[in-house]
C-alpha cells in the first residue's frame, strides 16, 4: 500500500489527504457551516457540482468533495499537477472513507482559462496566487513554496472572466481579507468574511 504521507515533491511540499490539517479539517472543520461551503452554496438540501479552477494543494477541493460534491480540479503547473496526482493516488490506496471522497475528485491538467470553456458546473472556485503580503513572515512556509513553483497569477482577471462564463450558479473568488478588489470585476453579490480571507460571491443563474 502507498503511504499517503510519502507523496512528497520538489521544494519540500507534501500532499497528505489522510492526516494532518486536511484530514482534521474534513473531520472536525464544521461541515457545511464553514466559510467556503457557505460561499459555494452548500446547504442541507443542496450539494452543487464544483470546478476548482486553481487546484493548488487540493485542500479546498477535498473539503468540498468530503461534503458530497463532485469536484473537478484544474491545475496548470506541471509540478503541482504531479503533486496532486501522486497525493490523490496515495489517498485512493488508503482508508476506505478517504478513497470514497477522492473518487468524487477529477484532476485535469491545463490552463483553466481555456479548459473552462469546455466544462460546466454549478460553482467555480477561483483562488489565484494572492498578492504578496507586506509582512512575509505571516505567509505559511508551504504557501511560499507553492509560490516558488507556480509564480504570480498575473491573469487573474481573465481567469475570473472565464469562470463567470462557465458557472451555472455562482463563482467564488477567494481573496485576502484586506486586499483591494480585483480591478475590472463587477462588485460581488455578497461576501463571506473570515479571519484572514474573504469569499467574494458572484451569482450567475444559468440554466445550462
Amino acid at each position: 500500500m502507498i503511504d499517503p504521507r510519502a507523496a512528497s515533491a520538489a521544494h519540500g511540499l507534501v500532499l497528505d489527504f489522510v492526516g494532518g490539517p486536511v484530514g482534521h479539517r474534513s473531520r472536525f472543520g464544521g461541515g457545511r457551516g464553514q466559510h467556503l461551503p457557505r460561499a459555494a452554496g452548500f446547504t442541507n438540501g443542496s450539494t452543487p457540482t464544483v470546478i476548482d479552477a486553481t487546484a493548488g494543494l487540493g485542500r479546498d477541493a477535498f473539503l468540498l468533495a468530503s461534503l458530497g460534491a463532485q469536484v473537478t480540479l484544474l491545475e496548470r503547473s506541471p509540478e503541482v499537477y504531479k503533486l496532486l496526482e501522486d497525493g490523490l493516488a496515495a489517498a485512493r490506496a488508503s482508508e476506505p472513507h478517504v478513497a470514497e471522497i477522492v473518487a468524487r475528485m477529477t484532476l485535469l491538467y491545463g490552463d483553466a482559462k481555456f479548459l473552462l470553456s469546455r466544462l460546466k458546473a454549478d460553482v467555480v472556485i477561483v483562488d489565484p496566487m494572492h498578492p504578496p503580503r507586506k509582512k512575509s513572515s505571516l505567509v505559511k512556509k508551504e504557501m511560499r513554496l507553492l509560490r516558488q513553483l507556480v509564480g504570480a497569477d498575473s491573469d487573474s482577471l481573465e481567469l475570473m472572466q472565464a469562470a463567470l462564463a462557465a458557472a451555472r450558479k455562482r463563482v467564488v473568488l477567494k481573496w485576502p481579507l484586506h486586499a483591494d478588489a480585483l480591478e475590472g470585476l463587477p462588485k460581488p453579490c455578497h461576501q463571506i468574511i473570515g479571519k484572514t480571507t474573504r469569499y467574494d460571491v458572484f451569482m450567475c443563474h444559468r440554466d445550462t
